[in-house]
């Protein structure tokens, strides 16, 4: 069965970091990556990395503060958010798809999470 479960969601002032966490199981995946929904708004994406972790890619709105990784070795997929702003609160969700190739576009992701809040106070 396959699952990918967030974790490390939470309040934090404007200026601050959090690290979340997307355990996966169930299969070897490809291009995993981390969406977010914001109130009100469409589900956006935020990043996405490559089966090797050697090709990353951003949205323009979090290049430069949010770096993502993988451990393979323990199925799971990191997003380091930092200097993080009051727009980008949303439920983040974390994605895969068994494509080696990385993906950017929502429709491409198979699996997804339940999703974790992360809310900034400005």
């Amino acid at each position: 069965q396959v699952q990918l479960v967030e974790s490390g969601g939470g309040l934090v002032q404007a200026g601050g970091s959090l690290r979340l966490s997307c355990a996966a199981s169930g299969r070897t995946f490809g291009t995993m990556g981390w969406f977010r929904q914001a109130p009100g708004r469409e589900r956006e994406f935020v990043a996405a990395i490559s089966r090797s972790g050697g090709k990353t890619y951003y949205a323009d709105s979090v290049k430069g503060r949010f770096t993502i990784s993988r451990d393979n070795a323990k199925n799971t997929v990191l997003l380091q958010m930092n200097s993080l702003k009051a727009e980008d609160t949303a439920v983040y969700y974390c994605a895969a798809d068994l494509r080696v190739r990385v993906s950017v576009v929502e429709a491409e992701y198979d699996y997804w999470g339940q999703g974790t809040q992360v809310t900034v106070s400005s």
